[in-house]
């Protein structure tokens, strides 16, 4: 298992239920050109960029070029690392038929090739911790940030604290809160929050 401190960009969900068994680290899913019109991904997407930095690793074909074109030209500020898979042509177990190109996506790609793909790039594992007691949905819940009364204000409230895209729902906000702090934290930080910042 490779470990990263970076986030990694991919197109679809079979592609991060791939990448999931090969990489630790948080993957993040455009869903093909729905991310050209998705902000609340496309935020989340920039807030990695300027705080860890991201890996691209989209299908080697003209769609997947076309999305690395996209989030390059929509990332202003930050670190954005290429990984390329090489053009192998085949058809993923999955599918009735080849793609367009006949080329195999992400998913279709052997471990030990899309390993190499991270070699080839500089990418190295990183000494990441891992989380043995995660910021969950249900936290968010209970600290008054999702669900409840007031739950907006005050989730935009804990977004300003931590200056982050206000776009954010509950749900996109879990995976960002484990790279910036621990359970115990968050916890400390909501209670300032929902006494009014004292």
């Amino acid at each position: 298992m490779l470990h990263l401190k970076e986030a990694v960009i991919v197109e679809g969900k079979y592609d991060k239920i791939k990448l999931s068994s090969i990489v630790d680290a948080v993957i993040i899913p455009t869903n093909g050109f729905t991310v050209f019109k998705d902000r609340e991904t496309l935020e989340i997407i920039r807030y990695f960029a300027a705080k860890t930095g991201i890996i691209i690793l989209t299908d080697s074909d003209a769609a997947g070029f076309k999305i690395r074109s996209f989030l390059k030209g929509a990332i202003k500020n930050g670190k954005i690392t290429n990984v390329y898979v090489p053009d192998i042509f085949g058809k993923e177990k999955r599918k009735a038929a080849p793609s367009k190109e006949g080329k195999l996506g992400v998913e279709g790609i052997e471990k030990e090739i899309i390993l190499e793909a991270f070699r080839k790039a500089g990418i190295t594992a990183d000494d990441k911790e891992e989380l043995t007691d995660p910021i969950t949905r249900l936290d968010l819940y209970e600290c008054g940030f999702s669900g409840g009364k007031n739950s907006s204000e005050k989730r935009r409230k804990l977004l300003a604290e931590l200056e982050l895209p206000e776009l954010l729902t509950a749900k996109g906000m879990t995976d960002i809160l484990n790279t910036l702090m621990t359970r115990q934290e968050f916890y400390a930080l909501a209670e300032k929050i929902n006494n009014g910042g004292e």
